[in-house]
């Protein structure tokens, strides 16, 4: 059966601020994508293509519809921290009971809710 997670895609009105969001302040590389007939970026965290981002269709009026967010594991939380402030990019950062995990959550620049999961021997 399921043994891991494949992708997310996500739908963006404008697709150089989210390779701009996703790329530039998230740390995602963006790399091969087969033509599929209409705009988009396969977004790569390593070796896999963890997001994929649909650009140039209308986006429905209900943006989260009932996916709530995507979670990344991530790593340097000064450093993103520091990317997202410059970006005027707004955040909620918590820490996670019991466990102490540091959660960031953000919107992307289409509206989508994105985690972000820091070790909780990191500092903020």
């Amino acid at each position: 059966m399921i043994h891991a997670m494949n992708h997310f895609t996500v739908l963006a009105d404008d697709l150089d601020r989210s390779l701009a969001f996703y790329v530039g302040l998230l740390g995602l590389k963006p790399g091969p994508r087969p033509d599929l007939g209409f705009p988009g970026a396969w977004l790569y965290a390593g070796d896999s293509a963890v997001l994929h981002i649909i650009a140039g269709r209308t986006l429905p009026e209900q943006r989260a519809g009932v996916l709530d967010h995507m979670a990344f594991s991530a790593t340097d939380l000064r450093a993103v921290k520091a990317k997202l402030d410059a970006q005027q990019v707004p955040y909620d950062l918590r820490r996670q009971r019991g466990a102490g995990t540091w959660q960031l959550f953000c919107h992307d620049p289409s509206g989508a809710k994105v985690e972000l999961d820091f070790d909780p021997t990191e500092t903020a």
